[in-house]
């Protein structure tokens, strides 16, 4: 793909809309608008402005319009840019990307625009990926999650610790220049002290990965119970929506149903299981097991039971639950059981409404103390070489216990800035690049 000529793009998503945005950026991007709009002189148009006027074609006036200018490098991609404000009609939208096109704009690749602010150093890659993550959330979490790590308080993190660790590698190479000569310019005290030091960092960002991702992607709920035991009702009481099929019939559930809500700013995904009990159903057999792997790789867990069938088995699946898990003890059908309570129990009844919103502002509670900040890890990617790079620095830490030369050591240390460096781009494959801007929308 070439960088380096002018490019155009829809901003807005397709229909009909009463405005429409059309980006376009590049080395010819004033000029080349400038050559269908009439009004005051783009080219003469101050950096962050609006100019009012007309695009048109020839004689003909195609609409009225508002041309935002910024020039580089104070644009989102470093380079001149101008956002074009159209009506949002489908035709006058086709008409101006087909001026620009004829005057010499090329049409934009999905996350183009991005791409050429990381190429231009306006954005690192994980700045780069939160603009996405900013476009995708859907919850209050996963909004403030991604403008944090827009804003570059992780990017600033990582660069310290590739700084501190590039000193002692530069140091370690040296020694290599003098190989024959025996000396050490990296004392192997400091540099021990030093990994310690960067995966006392480093750990902590891992383990924010499953609470990060879980508000990205939602934290999973899964609802576990026997069978009858109201496990859709509440589903789709949770929902207020008939989501889920409600029968008397036991078993009618034979595999998981998944949907997401939104609580308090905060997404979960509540997943509908099979109803567990001891059965010759193979189908049926294959829905328990999924409902017992749901139950695993859930983070909040409701065990839903109602007086008549008791809690008792639900007693034995205990020893499934992690410790990083939270479980609740919900007890349905409440309206029509007057047994004694539970201590810790939940009373609800899915069927006619009631402690349903109770039961929700529990969950919320349940995860609202997880706070995020600029360094809580998202990103499966970024998880990933940062595992990698502590992996790494554990060899660091072998290698010195054991005395090896400098040479291995230096492999380790640079396998460890490899990977921290592929976080923010600093180290970066075409490939690597295409794969991260090619899922971005067209005209970011």
């Amino acid at each position: 793909m070439n960088f380096q000529d002018t490019i155009c793009a829809v901003a807005t998503p397709p229909g009909v809309g009463a405005l429409a945005i059309i980006r376009v950026s590049g080395p010819e991007a004033i000029s080349l608008v400038d050559a269908v709009f009439k009004g005051k002189s783009l080219k003469h148009a101050e950096g962050n402005t609006i100019v009012y006027g007309h695009i048109v074609d020839g004689e003909k006036v195609v609409d009225e319009v508002l041309v935002s200018v910024f020039r580089n490098p104070r644009s989102f991609t470093g380079e001149d840019s101008l956002e074009i404000s159209t009506h949002g009609s489908p035709f006058i939208i086709r008409y101006v990307m087909k001026l620009l096109v004829q005057k010499g704009c090329r049409p934009a690749g999905p996350g183009e625009f991005t791409q050429r602010a990381f190429l231009n150093g306006r954005l690192d890659l994980v700045q780069a990926e939160a603009v996405a993550d900013l476009i995708a959330a859907d919850s209050e979490a996963a909004h403030k999650t991604a403008l944090n790590q827009l804003r570059g308080g992780f990017s600033r993190k990582l660069a310290i610790l590739r700084e501190d660790l590039i000193h002692f590698a530069s140091l370690v190479e040296l020694e290599l220049d003098f190989g024959e000569e025996d000396v050490e310019f990296a004392d192997r005290d400091d540099l021990k002290a030093l990994i310690l030091n960067l995966q006392d960092q480093i750990r902590p960002l891992i383990q924010s990965f499953e609470s990060g991702n879980a508000i990205k992607e939602g934290f999973p709920v899964a609802i576990i119970g026997a069978p009858n035991a109201g496990k859709s009702t509440l589903l789709n009481a949770l929902l207020n929506e008939d989501r889920a099929i409600v029968t008397d019939i036991a078993g009618t559930t034979r595999d998981i149903i998944e949907d997401t809500l939104i609580i308090d700013g905060i997404k979960f995904r509540f997943i509908d299981t099979a109803g567990i009990r001891e059965t010759e159903d193979l189908i049926e057999a294959m829905g328990i097991e999924r409902s017992k792997k749901a139950l695993q790789d859930a983070r909040l867990v409701l065990f839903l039971y109602d007086s008549t069938q008791g809690y008792e088995f639900l007693q034995d699946l205990q020893g499934l639950i992690r410790e990083d898990q939270t479980l609740f003890w919900v007890r349905n059908k409440t309206d029509i059981d007057e047994s004694s309570i539970r201590e810790g129990e939940i009373r609800i009844s899915a069927r006619a409404q009631v402690g349903i919103e109770a039961l929700k502002k529990q969950i919320s509670q349940s995860v609202a103390d997880l706070k995020t900040t600029d360094t809580t890890i998202t990103n499966v990617r970024h998880f990933d070489h940062l595992t990698k790079a502590y992996s790494a620095l554990d060899d660091v830490l072998t290698g010195l216990h054991s005395g090896i030369t400098g040479d291995f050591l230096a492999q380790d240390i640079r396998l460890a800035l490899h990977h921290l460096g592929e976080i923010t781009g600093t180290i970066s494959t075409d490939d690597l690049l295409k794969n991260i801007f090619g899922k971005f929308c067209i005209g970011k």
